[in-house]
């Protein structure tokens, strides 16, 4: 997720699965600068011990020269667990700080069981829906007034190909993506034309991550590209140049 300000020369801290990747804004090297196990770089930030894929992470980003007084920031959220006032408390403290959130990222999940619908254990269903569907939207509600006060603000969510056409044994993985859609659809009609909201989704396609570790256990990782290789539609979506894109759904690969 990203918070703070936009400008064409910061940089952008991108958080996936596989690590926090500093990503700069004219389009140069994508460095790792701390993986799931070990912090490197001047974040010196280690992952905190909560369900896999269920880590939420926004990154407040200052451009090169402005606030140079300020670091960026890192807030964590046990999407699994956490309740109401934790949402509120994250919106008031980017509120206090920055005034404003100018870009949102969905990008955390869980997998799940891969069964079939009628093995899925409800509880397992239950906690894989409310980590992808329900915390982005309450995330979102959270930060909506942050979001207006933009004058461009972006919010993208991570979808799947099976949350677009749905396979045998993706259970509620696939339910919550196929959601995901839906909400981003539903926000950009109600953002559409009265604020400077828009919503879009991208599907990162097969990535080396610990999901897709999860998900196929026999494959060949070293056939997948690494997380980085996926970050360009993200930050298409996010800056100034996809202003006016609204409601779409797009595919990395």
């Amino acid at each position: 997720m990203r918070g703070g300000t936009w400008g064409d020369d910061g940089t952008i801290v991108w958080a996936t699965t596989s690590g926090l990747y500093r990503v700069p804004a004219d389009g140069g090297e994508v460095r790792l600068i701390a993986s799931p196990d070990t912090a490197a770089g001047e974040f010196q930030y280690t992952w905190p011990e909560m369900l896999p894929g269920s880590r939420a992470l926004l990154f407040t980003v200052v451009p090169a020269g402005a606030h140079s007084d300020r670091d960026g920031s890192i807030a964590v959220l046990d999407l699994a667990t956490a309740d109401g006032d934790a949402y509120n408390s994250l919106a008031m403290s980017i509120e206090q700080e920055f005034g404003r959130l100018d870009g949102l990222v969905h990008n955390a999940g869980i997998l799940g069981q891969r069964l079939s619908i009628e093995q899925h254990d409800p509880a397992e269903w239950q906690k894989v829906l409310h980590v992808n569907l329900t915390a982005a939207f309450i995330l979102t509600q959270a930060t909506l007034p942050l979001l207006k006060q933009s004058e461009d603000a972006s919010v993208v969510f991570t979808s799947s190909g099976v949350g677009r056409r749905g396979k045998a044994y993706w259970g509620a993985y696939a339910v919550s993506k196929f959601g995901t859609e839906g909400l981003m659809q539903v926000l950009a009609s109600e953002m559409a034309d009265t604020t400077n909201v828009r919503s879009n989704s991208v599907n990162p396609g097969p990535v080396r991550t610990y999901m897709r570790l999860q998900a196929y256990p026999a494959e060949d990782r070293s056939q997948l590209p690494d997380a980085s290789s996926v970050v360009a539609p993200y930050l298409y979506l996010l800056g100034p140049e996809s202003r006016g894109i609204n409601g779409q759904a797009f595919d990395c690969q």
